[in-house]
This record gives structure tokens, sequence and C-alpha cells, in this order.
């Protein structure tokens, strides 16, 4: 049986994943598409072999097997909400709307209730695997550090709030330092990776450092886990979009292997 996918969000993410199920690299269906912006579903439409039809959310769910969200974290509860309540499947892209520690509470008791799974891919960054392991033992510290160029952080509410003079960094400089949960609330659309750092590491601390960097051309996430297992160190280049610095190409990758992993037979890893 093919894998029916419903896609909520049609930028960046949304598009790339759109065209991955339309190339045939996601063994599936995308039976429709979702977006407050109506013209922006209709060009991605357009964009595509297979012109997927537009609904509204309610039908679009009880057309899916999956839904996937891909639109920001103010979307989240409502999609949750509306997937998880019909028992389909979830994958959430906007993981940092999960540090609402009741927020998540809610989605973990309904994908219960329904018996449905809620997927979250690793996003942007590498070593998830170790860390969900480290995170039977003890983690003692978690140290994320994310560097981009200031076009990056452009309309983030960190920025507005402080006033920051993005045209004004001419080095590398640290805009902003502070836990997972206030980096997310922060940043919403450049560091989702801290929350998905969080969720992996059982709760433990997660600290996050923000550097704009003017001479860099990549999206960089560093990050240091250190426990009673030993530390544990991954750096990441990622290529940004082009349509969308604020959001780096791997993010997207990782949400198709992930779908594909759902799709496919044989899984491959943890």
């Amino acid at each position: 049986m093919v894998l029916k996918i419903g896609l909520v969000g049609c930028g960046a993410i949304g598009t790339e994943i759109a065209r991955a199920i339309d190339r045939g690299d996601i063994k599936a269906s995308l039976v429709g598409v979702f977006d407050r912006n109506a013209e922006r579903a209709e060009e991605l439409g357009r964009s595509l072999s297979e012109l997927p039809r537009v609904f509204e959310l309610k039908d679009l769910v009880e057309r899916s097997d999956i839904v996937v969200e891909a639109a920001s974290q103010r979307a989240v509860p409502e999609v949750a909400k509306a997937t998880l309540e019909r028992g389909r499947d979830l994958m959430i892209m906007s993981v940092g709307a999960l540090l609402d520690g009741e927020l998540r509470e809610r989605v973990e008791d309904l994908a219960r209730c329904h018996r449905c799974r809620v997927y979250i891919p690793s996003g942007a960054i590498s070593g998830l695997d170790g860390l969900k392991s480290a995170s039977s033992g003890d983690i003692e510290l978690v140290t994320l550090t994310t560097i981009k160029n200031p076009q990056g952080f452009v309309g983030a509410p960190y920025i507005e709030e402080k006033e920051i003079d993005l045209d004004a960094i001419t080095e590398a400089r640290v805009i902003f330092e502070g836990s997972a949960e206030e980096a997310v609330a922060a940043f919403p659309a450049n560091v989702n990776v801290a929350a998905t750092l969080s969720l992996a590491a059982g709760g433990a601390k997660v600290m996050v450092r923000i550097v704009a960097d003017p001479d860099t051309k990549v999206n960089i996430h560093q990050i240091t886990a250190e426990g009673n297992f030993g530390r544990i160190t991954t750096r990441v280049q990622n290529v940004p979009f082009p349509r969308n610095p604020k959001t780096s190409y791997l993010a997207a990758l990782s949400a198709i292997a992930t779908l594909r992993s759902i799709a496919e037979p044989i899984k491959i890893g943890t």
C-alpha cells in the first residue's frame, strides 16, 4: 500500500519534501497540501508534475496516512490536534514548539490515546543517535553553538526586540546566549535544532550560543555533550536554502530520509 502524505506548509522545507515525492525519491503519494497562504500553495502545485489538491486542514488530515507539519511553531498545536485526534501519524518540523511542556504532554497523550506516532527528524544536525544513547546514562550538559550569516537572522523576534542592526555587523559576534527554551522563542525559524537536542537528551540542560558572522556562507551547528559516558562533539556545516537562508538544506533532507524510512520495509540505523 502506498503511503499517503499530507503536507502542511509550502515554504522552503515543504517545497523540497513535495518535490522529492514528485520525483519518486519517496515511495509515497502527496495527497494534498494546506497553507494559510493559498497563493503559495498554488505556486507549489504548479511546480510539480502531478498537481496536488489544496485542502483545508481537516480534509487534508482525513485523506492522509501521515501529515507533515512544515509551517511554523505557531501552527503546531492546531495541526497536532487535528491530526492525532483523527488517528493519523504526524511529522513535526517546527520542533521548537514542543519545548512548551504542556503542549508536549498533550501531543504525547493524543498519540497514545489514538495509537499513532509522532516523528521528529534530526534536522540540520548530526549525532542524535549517540545523544539518545547517552541519555540512558547521565548527561551533565549539552552546548550548541550556531553560526550563521547575519542575513539568516532577519526578522527573528530577538533581533527586533533588541534592535540589533544586522547590516552593521562586520565581524563574528555573539548575539545570544541562553537556554534552549529561550533560544527557540527568540529565534523560532533558526534554532529548532536546540529543541531537538533537548528532547533527545532526555531533558538534560541545553545551552545555546548564537553567532552572527558576515564572513560565513554556511550554517554551522557545533554540539558538545558531556556526562558519565564521556564526551560527544559534532560539527555540521550546512548549505542554506537560497530562497530562505534561515533554513539549512540538510533539515529538508532529514525530513525526506525519515519519510523514506517510514515508507520502506527495511530500516537502517537507530
